[in-house]
């Protein structure tokens, strides 16, 4: 992977955990102040937010190393196990607040105040701009963890929206209605679990060497053809480790020629493919020899 894409995803990542820490204190002093729990329960997944952002960071650290002796395909899938710990903290944040609002719609609540809406209105609109930047860079990098990262942000905007929702409620319909805005928190919990199952699929497909890149493999097998010596391709697999390819390649050569041509074609097949696709790590070359040129060579010497 470049040394750009590094830099960028880890800028990125401490970008989220600084924005991540300030909405949290925001929203944990508003929601105390203002008696929302929606707020709070806001706070709550900002805070886990903060540490998910940490570990996407370190994780992005490691996944960053050179291959050595014991990880002679480098560091990557550190990126999907980040992401893996980025989902628990997610479903804890989610179960935590799905309890705290059954506790609190089962007791008597005092009306947030109205400022909290203002608040909380700033804060979707602040959340949705981090999820887009961190999903843009998420795409640019094409890094797994940083994607979880970025649609943690995304949750919250929907929590933030929930709450803005029920506390909305709670102020227009009055007494008797103060519950209402921990039932917003309640679904906002459901749809917290939605997404960290979201997060955890595709994370899971990486780990598993799940082939899902369909168009890059169209991609790679048009590119190959053009190298000098390459006739066509046979197989094209593809393998996902943190932010780089692994490319297992069959190409098809002329029968007749030497180990050593085929040799130095499956180099410059190699070389090519590096270079036309900067987010491959490596590629494997099998070399097979054209079948149809062996069956004409056979029906020559029959004649």
């Amino acid at each position: 992977m470049s040394n750009d894409k590094v830099k960028i995803a880890i800028g990125t990542s401490v970008y989220s955990i600084f924005g991540n820490l300030t909405l949290a204190i925001i929203k944990a002093t508003a929601g105390i102040l203002g008696n929302s729990f929606a707020l709070i329960a806001d706070a709550i997944e900002s805070v886990s937010d903060i540490f998910a952002s940490i570990l996407v960071f370190f994780g992005l650290k490691y996944a960053s190393r050179s291959a050595d002796k014991n990880h002679p395909y480098g560091h990557g899938k550190a990126e999907p196990l980040v992401t893996f710990l980025v989902v628990g903290f997610l479903l804890f944040s989610a179960v935590l607040i799905a309890v705290q609002s059954i506790k609190n719609i089962q007791t008597p609540q005092t009306t947030p105040e109205p400022y909290t809406l203002i608040i909380l209105g700033a804060i979707i609109l602040i959340k949705e701009a981090f999820y887009r930047f961190v999903n843009r860079r998420s795409k640019e990098t094409e890094s797994s963890s940083l994607k979880a990262d970025a649609w943690h942000h995304r949750s919250d905007a929907i929590t933030s929206l929930t709450a803005f929702v029920g506390i909305s409620l709670s102020l227009l319909l009055g007494p008797g209605f103060e519950s209402a805005e921990d039932f917003a928190a309640l679904a906002a919990s459901g749809f917290i679990l939605y997404n960290a199952y979201l997060i955890f699929r595709p994370a899971l497909g990486e780990v598993m060497d799940e082939h899902a890149y369909d168009q890059l493999a169209l991609q790679i097998r048009e590119q190959a053809k053009k190298t000098e010596g390459v006739m066509d391709t046979e197989k094209c697999f593809i393998r996902k480790s943190g932010m780089k390819y692994l490319i297992d390649l069959h190409a098809i050569v002329a029968g007749h020629i030497s180990v050593r041509e085929g040799h130095e074609i499956a180099h410059l097949l190699k070389e090519s493919l590096m270079e036309a696709f900067p987010q491959i790590g490596d590629v494997l070359i099998h070399v097979e020899p054209d079948r149809y040129e062996e069956l004409d060579s056979g029906t020559d010497q029959e004649k």
